[in-house]
């Protein structure tokens, strides 16, 4: 991503939400965030995945103010936040352990905010229950957090970040606490009331399946430095580096040496198990595809699908993934020590450029 200087960043406001520039940010010999340039769109929900001790949190919290650069320019819009404090900032944050008053009803929960800022206990009242009505608890308002499961707990902790309407809403691991289930309908609920309200969400994950469901981009993470930035599609299909590749959802990582004898490319290539299709040693391929003959010597199977493991004399080692289709009771077409071929087109591959 090219380097824009500040006047740029005010001359492009209605195409930027949030802008960082040759940020750096370090904790004593730990250099958390690394001469980090990245625009994030108004209204767009925005990924931050990494594994951890990526940065991403770090990020968050410098957009957030409560972490101050040791270098570089933050902007919200075509405003320099670089020195405010988090009060002075038109965001909120939403964090993992709900943050809830446990003493405070749901309903002061929620209208806290305002009640800082002095609002009129009727305004309040009326934002209030449409807070708990945009994330679809109405009634709740006299409960106490305990009385709350952890879904709704999570909700509580989105109307109150909500209800002072801010510009942007910052959400670290904010499903990381709750069980897959739970999880799963989060991710819609979420969705739905960044929709609804509009306005910028950066979502800070570690967990792929979650970053490919929900963003509009993913900005992928390694080491305080960002390695890709692009719509889930383009990230997952076309990973830019070995670590994205390898990060983000399973990949078979062809060695340089290899790929150039299969397909005449000399950097190392990446191809999906989704993309790669088990045929017996009769098939015929077509000249779009590339073959590999070889031994399956493990299935997995994953309920929706089954995972084939096979190693070709050179060594090599792939992964297929087929759709478990028709016949419940059929775990696997090819069994373990039966010979195949494993075929992909070119053009599902990716080629991963030498660093």
């Amino acid at each position: 991503m090219s380097v824009q200087m500040p006047q740029d960043v005010s001359d492009s406001a209605s195409t930027i939400g949030v802008g960082l520039r040759g940020v750096s940010k370090s904790f004593g010999d730990v250099h958390a965030v690394v001469s980090l340039d990245l625009d994030v769109r108004p209204g767009e929900f925005f990924a931050m995945l990494g594994p951890s001790g990526s940065g991403k949190t770090t990020v968050l919290r410098l957009i957030a103010g409560f972490e101050r650069a040791d270098f570089g320019q933050i902007f919200l819009g075509d405003q320099d936040v670089t020195t405010q404090p988090p009060y002075e900032r038109p965001v909120n944050t939403v964090f993992q352990d709900y943050a809830l008053f446990p003493h405070m009803s749901i309903a002061q929960n929620v209208g806290y905010g305002l009640r800082t800022r002095k609002i009129p206990k009727a305004v309040i009242a009326t934002k209030v229950a449409e807070a708990l009505e945009r994330v679809q608890l109405p009634g709740v308002g006299e409960r106490m957090p305990h009385q709350l499961s952890g879904g709704q707990r999570q909700r509580i902790a989105l109307a109150r970040a909500l209800i002072l309407e801010p510009r942007v809403l910052l959400l670290d691991e904010p499903l990381g606490a709750l069980d897959k289930q739970l999880r799963d309908e989060m991710q819609f609920e979420l969705k739905r009331i960044q929709r609804e309200v509009g306005i910028t969400f950066i979502f800070v994950t570690h967990d792929q399946e979650e970053a490919l469901t929900l963003s509009d981009r993913i900005a992928v993470f390694n080491e305080g430095r960002v390695e890709q930035v692009g719509t889930p599609a383009e990230v997952y299909e076309s990973p830019k580096t070995r670590f994205v590749a390898s990060f983000l959802g399973l990949s078979n990582l062809i060695p340089a040496d290899i790929a150039k004898t299969l397909v005449g490319v000399d950097e190392m290539i990446s191809i999906r198990p989704e993309r790669v299709r088990l045929v017996g040693m009769d098939h015929v391929a077509s000249a779009e595809e590339t073959v590999v003959s070889g031994t399956i010597i493990e299935t997995v199977y994953t309920g929706s699908s089954t995972r084939y493991i096979l190693e070709s004399p050179n060594g090599l080692s792939l992964i297929a993934s087929r759709q478990n289709e028709h016949d419940p009771g059929l775990v696997s077409r090819f069994e373990r020590g039966q010979t195949a071929q494993a075929l992909w087109r070119t053009d599902q591959m990716s080629v991963i450029p030498k660093s």
